[in-house]
């Protein structure tokens, strides 16, 4: 049986490049979305999988709980075990407001969906690992590496300001925060945790500002100098969730072209 990722929002732009990748590494993935059943994005990734059975699709919202338990469930029900959780799904604020003008109801909306969601998902899941596993104490030898990993992708914007989106850039803030409160936990569990903070990536999310970003690629945003694409956040997190880094956990890798450097 292969190793299995659960990957939120693995449908399309970033999560669909990391569930690419996974599946090309020989993972079984089951993805959580909220649109219907993307049949023709599913066949290529079966294609890609040579195997129907290593692909599996939930339809379900991360930011509903009970979608979470149904999402896990399915997956163990499938494949018996639990490897990888990838927490990707996200959306930024409907309008673009400045703070002194933007509404609460953007604001829920987008901390439900992008913090609330995972930050419960993660204990859904971590909880179920331990289940399947046992207490670490039990075992009869401690394993090699760790027994399950988690991966979350957040954001430049968990520390560059857009007062524009402020909604969006407290939510990615606290998932920054929620990946070291829960690689702290779950570390005596044997249960590993990472942050992947992409930049500016080419996806639908950023298509409607491509302009924009263009110039401030010219002028220098990040040393290298071009916009990201989701397999190069997929190969972040696949590296990640090999098991090759097993005496680290809370790290933030950053895939953003060197943006996060300062330079004078």
């Amino acid at each position: 049986m292969p190793a299995v990722a659960l990957v939120t929002g693995g449908n399309r732009g970033i999560g669909l490049g990391i569930t690419q990748r996974l599946l090309a590494d020989g993972y079984a993935v089951s993805i959580l979305a909220t649109r219907e059943e993307p049949t023709d994005v599913l066949a290529g990734l079966r294609e890609l999988a040579g195997a129907h059975d290593r692909v599996r699709y939930v339809r379900g919202s991360v930011a509903d709980l009970d979608d979470h338990r149904r999402y896990v469930d399915d997956a163990v029900d499938a494949w018996g075990r639990l490897d990888v959780l990838v927490n990707n799904a996200g959306v930024a604020p409907t309008v673009r407001a400045d703070l002194l003008e933007a509404g609460a109801e953007s604001f829920d909306r987008v901390l439900g969906i992008n913090l609330r969601g995972p930050y419960f998902l993660t204990q859904t899941f971590a909880n179920r690992v331990i289940a399947l596993r046992g207490p670490l104490d039990t075992l009869p030898e401690p394993p090699d590496g760790p027994v399950a990993t988690v991966v979350n992708v957040s954001s430049v914007s968990a520390t560059t300001v857009s007062t524009n989106r402020g909604d969006y850039c407290v939510s990615k803030a606290g998932v920054a925060m929620a990946t070291q409160l829960f690689a702290a936990r779950l570390a005596p569990e044997g249960i590993v945790v990472y942050e992947v903070r992409p930049g500016v990536i080419a996806t639908d999310m950023t298509a409607g500002v491509a302009a924009r970003y263009d110039a401030l690629f010219e002028g220098g945003l990040a040393p290298i100098a071009r916009w990201g694409r989701p397999a190069d956040v997929a190969g972040a997190v696949a590296i990640l969730a090999s098991g090759q880094t097993p005496y680290s956990t809370g790290e933030v890798f950053h895939v953003d072209g060197g943006m996060h450097i300062p330079v004078l």
